[in-house]
């Protein structure tokens, strides 16, 4: 028999848009409570506004997850609106899909502060909460690009990488207090992440993404789905 997400308090990054947004709308319907966090204030109170209108509970608390202070006081508000954390989805994430000459350093500092730094303090900000209780689970949003390598994404594909090495990790150091570490990696997703010019129904959607999160959210506790690969049945291109 799956869990119930009602009345569990569901922090989601990078909620404003593309997946982040998909997942928080389905965990809401569910019955979860949603904290919506991205940097774009005004996006997500417009995904609140949503959720509220279909019945749903959420709360937009805007915040840059590559900044220790920002996301200390994302939690400490989350926890003053609802009491705990239950959930955290660890989505946010940015790419330049470039050749290693053409990156600049600007653009590699982004992808490691906010794929990996903004995941590596996001946890570890709701770890006490969830620590203390003896439950939760955490959900990184990696990338087949983390498990196949891919020309032309170099610096991308190291943060990927790094953020499955790291939930891999986490994991084993967590579970003996009954916390749940799972990696979704998705192949091409019709987000306009990475393919803006793409109309093509075969790509993976959001709402596909988010439908898999829900699965391993709602696996009874004795069960955690430590990885899960999301490929489109026919493939876009090589790695996905």
């Amino acid at each position: 028999m799956s869990a119930s997400l009602k009345d569990t308090v569901a922090l989601v990054t990078g909620a404003s848009k593309g997946i982040g947004r998909a997942v928080a709308e389905l965990l809401a319907a569910e019955g979860a409570k949603v904290v919506l966090t991205a940097r774009n204030a005004e996006l997500l109170v417009e995904v609140e506004r949503g959720i509220i209108a279909a019945g749903g509970t959420a709360a937009a608390i805007p915040a840059d997850v590559t900044s220790e202070h920002s996301v200390s006081a994302l939690v400490l508000e989350t926890k003053r609106r609802f009491g705990t954390i239950d959930v955290l989805i660890n989505n946010a994430g940015v790419a330049t899909f470039t050749s290693v000459e053409q990156t600049t350093t600007d653009e590699y500092d982004a992808m490691m502060n906010v794929n990996l730094k903004g995941v590596f303090l996001c946890s570890r900000a709701v770890l006490p909460v969830m620590r203390a209780k003896k439950r939760g689970m955490i959900v990184n949003v990696a990338s087949l690009a983390g498990k196949n390598s891919l020309a032309g994404g170099s610096v991308y594909s190291a943060t990927k990488w790094g953020l499955i090495g790291f939930s891999r990790s986490l994991m084993l150091e967590v579970r003996d207090d009954n916390i749940r570490v799972v990696t979704v990696a998705p192949g091409s997703v019709n987000t306009g992440f990475a393919n803006k010019e793409r109309n093509d129904p075969t790509i993976i959607q959001p709402a596909d993404v988010a439908g898999t999160v829900l699965f391993a959210l709602t696996m009874p506790d004795r069960v955690n789905v430590s990885e899960i690969d999301i490929r489109p049945t026919i493939p876009a291109r090589k790695g996905n």
